[in-house]
C-alpha cells in the first residue's frame, strides 16, 4: 500500500536551480559595453570636430594662401589683419545689432505660439506639430522659396501681390541695401524656420507648472491672464526661456545658409560666417586670416553667452525661484 498522502500530492515540487551563469569576458564587462558603444561616436568628434578646431587654430598663425600647410610663421598678424579688416569688423557690429532684435522677437513670438497651443482642448497634437513642421526644412530650401516666390522682387511675387492691392509699387526686395529691405525678408524666413523648436522647449516647460500654483493665485484674488501670466507662468519659465535666448544668440552668430542663398555675392549684409568664407574660400583663399577671424568670432560668441547667462543667471540651479 502507498503511503502517500493527500498533502504530498499537493506539495509543489521544489524549484531547479536556475542554470543560467553570469555573463564573463567582455562582453559582461560594462566598461567595455560604455566604449563599444560611445567609441565611434567619440572617434567621429575627435577627427570632424576637434582636430579641424586644432588645425584651424595653428594655421591661424602662419600665412596660408592657398596652402593648409605653411611653413611662414607670423604671430598675431592675422588676428590684427582681421580686427582692422572693415568688412570683418563691420560684420560684427551688423550681426550684434542683428542678434539684439531676432533674439527677442523670436522668444516673444515662440512663446506666444506655446501659450496659445497649451491652451488648446481640441486638436493640440495637430497644431503642435504644424508649427514645428517648418524646423525639419532646409534653410538652403526656405531661402530659395523666399527668394523665388514670396519676396521675389517681381509684380507676380506674392508680397508685391498684396502691396498691389493696397496701391504701393513692386519692391526691390533683395537688390537695394537702401532701404535695407533684405532684413524682412531674412527675419521672417528665421522666425519661419526656428520658432516651432522653441515653441516644443517652452509648451514643455508650460506643462510641468504645478496647477496648484494657478489654483493658489486664484483664491489670493490674482486675475486670469495678465496677472498669471506676469507672476506665475513667466517666473516658472526663467530656466527655459535663459536657455532659448542662449541657443538663439548662438544661432544668429552662426547664420550662414539664408544669407549665403538670399543675398548671393553682394558686399552688404554679410553675416561674419559668410565673411569669412569668402576670405578663406574666395578668390584670395586665405586660410590663416579666415581661421583667426573663425576664432574671434569663436571667443565672441563665448563671450556674449556668458554674459547673457550671468545676466539671466544660467547654471545658479534657482532659475525657478
Amino acid at each position: 500500500m502507498s503511503t502517500t498522502t493527500a498533502r504530498d500530492l499537493a506539495r509543489p515540487a521544489p524549484a531547479k536551480a536556475s542554470s543560467a551563469k553570469p555573463r564573463r569576458g567582455l562582453r559582461g564587462s560594462a566598461t567595455f559595453n560604455f566604449w563599444l558603444f560611445t567609441g565611434p561616436f567619440l572617434i567621429g568628434l575627435a577627427i570632424f570636430v576637434y582636430a579641424p578646431i586644432l588645425w584651424s587654430l595653428w594655421l591661424s598663425f602662419f600665412e596660408a594662401r592657398f596652402t593648409v600647410t605653411p611653413d611662414k610663421f607670423v604671430g598675431f598678424d592675422n588676428y590684427t589683419y582681421m580686427l582692422t579688416n572693415d568688412d570683418f569688423v563691420g560684420s560684427l557690429g551688423t550681426f550684434t545689432v542683428f542678434a539684439a532684435f531676432i533674439v527677442p522677437t523670436t522668444w516673444a513670438f515662440s512663446l506666444g505660439l506655446a501659450l496659445l497651443v497649451n491652451r488648446l482642448r481640441f486638436m493640440r497634437a495637430f497644431f503642435r506639430s504644424v508649427f514645428f513642421l517648418p524646423t525639419a526644412c532646409s534653410y538652403v530650401a526656405a531661402a530659395l522659396i523666399w527668394k523665388m516666390s514670396i519676396f521675389s522682387g517681381v509684380r507676380f511675387g506674392l508680397m508685391n501681390t498684396v502691396l498691389g492691392w493696397f496701391g504701393i509699387e513692386n519692391i526691390a526686395w533683395l537688390a537695394d541695401p537702401n532701404p535695407p529691405w533684405y532684413w524682412l525678408v531674412i527675419v521672417s524666413a528665421r522666425l519661419w524656420l526656428q520658432s516651432g523648436f522653441y515653441m516644443i522647449l517652452f509648451i514643455a516647460a508650460l506643462q510641468n507648472i504645478p496647477d496648484e500654483l494657478y489654483e493658489a493665485a486664484a483664491i489670493d484674488g490674482a486675475k486670469p491672464g495678465w496677472q498669471t501670466f506676469r507672476y506665475i507662468t513667466l517666473p516658472q519659465l526663467r530656466a527655459t526661456s535663459t536657455a532659448v535666448v542662449l541657443l538663439l544668440l548662438i544661432a544668429a552668430y552662426q547664420a550662414f545658409d539664408e544669407f549665403f542663398n538670399l543675398l548671393s555675392k553682394t558686399t552688404w549684409g554679410r553675416p561674419p560666417l559668410v565673411e569669412l568664407y569668402y576670405k578663406a574660400l574666395g578668390e584670395s583663399q586665405d586660410y590663416g586670416a579666415g581661421s583667426a577671424g573663425a576664432l574671434i568670432l569663436t571667443v565672441l560668441i563665448c563671450a556674449v553667452t556668458l554674459l547673457q547667462g550671468k545676466i539671466m543667471g544660467f547654471g545658479r540651479g534657482d532659475e525657478s525661484k
